[in-house]
């Protein structure tokens, strides 16, 4: 979603199948690699537990329809191949039938550290394993349906409901602080210093706080919330949503914490 890209998503062939390029699978492979490093102890057990079911090569890209068998199996969603950049519209009507939507490119060697348009790394490691979790599954689906027939403004209060949960979400756990968010999941120097950095804030989750908070999506995050376990979203996608985003409208938006003289701000 936005106003262009500079890369240019692959086309499945007729099959439905990529041909990658082995420079293509090399940078998959440097990527997956490093980050199941990066995760250890860090990502939530129910992550872990999808990244088990999904088994996702080490050596090449995957094919989107071996993802789709195991989300179709386990929760009937399925992943959907889409250009670099899409619209709201077609972001929300994917979700909203059970479509994750996946940009067919991989970043360069030069951006293996920082993407800010979400390749198909970010997209099938970062989240896909928590689309094997009914919970995850459920609050995505939700969020689908109520983005796809909100109108823009209630849209931009529904993307930070989305950014601070299925991007860069925390949750307590016996064990201490782990990452369910994809956007952290997905590099590893968010996945570090969203539990170990002494900066950023992290609160606990409530949802019309989160409405009011501004992120931009070029930084370390500034703050992150924090949910009790997966299974309690659920119970936020139970909440009558659209009546908390015009509860937060009538508040008005926090103070941002962070620089914004960059228009990357939402």
């Amino acid at each position: 979603m936005g106003k262009g890209s500079k890369y240019v998503s692959r086309k499945p062939g007729p099959e439905g199948r990529i041909d990658w390029s082995g420079e293509e699978n090399a940078i998959w492979r440097i990527l997956i690699e490093r980050q199941l490093e990066a995760i250890k102890g860090k990502a939530c057990d129910e992550y872990i537990a999808g990244l088990g079911q999904l088994n996702l090569p080490r050596d090449r890209v995957p094919q989107l329809d071996e993802v789709s068998a195991v989300l179709q199996e386990t929760t009937g969603w399925s992943l959907k191949a889409v250009p670099a950049l899409i619209s709201f519209d077609a972001f929300f009507e994917a979700l909203a039938n059970r479509q994750f939507p996946v940009a067919t490119f991989i970043r360069r060697r030069e951006e293996l550290d920082y993407l800010q348009e979400p390749d198909i790394f970010h997209e099938i490691f970062g989240h896909c394993p928590l689309l094997t979790n009914p919970a995850f599954a459920h609050f995505t689906h939700t969020y689908g349906r109520l983005g796809y027939a909100a109108d823009k403004e209630d849209r931009v209060f529904l993307a930070r409901l989305y950014w601070m949960t299925v991007e860069f979400g925390l949750v307590n756990t016996p064990q201490g602080l782990r990452i369910y968010g994809g956007g952290i999941l997905s590099s590893p120097g968010e996945t570090d210093y969203a539990l170990n950095s002494p900066l950023p804030e992290r609160k606990p989750f409530d949802i019309v706080d989160v409405l009011r908070t501004p992120y931009r999506i070029d930084i370390m995050q500034p703050i992150y919330f924090v949910i009790d376990d997966i299974g309690r979203l659920y119970e936020i996608a139970g909440l009558d949503l659209m009546d908390l985003v015009r509860q937060a409208k009538a508040l008005g938006l926090h103070p941002p914490k962070f620089d914004t003289g960059d228009k990357r701000a939402s």
